[in-house]
């Protein structure tokens, strides 16, 4: 089972920008696909993004608009950049990877955007 390690998160005013990263303890192209979700108090998990090895993106509902996926090999480690980020933006943020039969998941980073 690979290691998923989220970083960046934190306390953001309302229009400012954060790049989230998630380094994987092996090579990210052994995976299917690997996605950004996030989970707001009290709000099912609900999908960002997803991006696979040959980095074709698809994003949930209204996510393009002010997200983007994208991941470095070389560095095994998969990247959100979220720009002009609103008060309904404050979530825990996961990213996850798909190998056959099986589902990874990080441990979070919390993100507050919030005057």
């Amino acid at each position: 089972q690979v290691q998923l390690v989220e970083s960046g998160g934190g306390l953001v005013q309302p229009g400012g920008s954060l790049r989230l990263s998630c380094a994987a303890s092996r090579s990210i192209d052994d995976f299917y696909a690997m996605g950004w979700y996030r989970q707001a108090p009290g709000k099912q998990r609900e999908k960002i993004a997803r991006i696979t090895p040959g980095g074709r993106a698809t994003y949930g509902d209204s996510m393009k608009e002010r997200f983007t996926i994208s991941r470095d090999s070389a560095k095994n480690t998969l990247y959100l950049q979220m720009n002009a980020l609103r008060p309904e933006d404050t979530a825990v943020y996961y990213c996850n990877a798909d190998e056959a039969r099986l589902t990874s998941w990080g441990q979070g980073t919390q993100v507050t955007v919030s005057s």
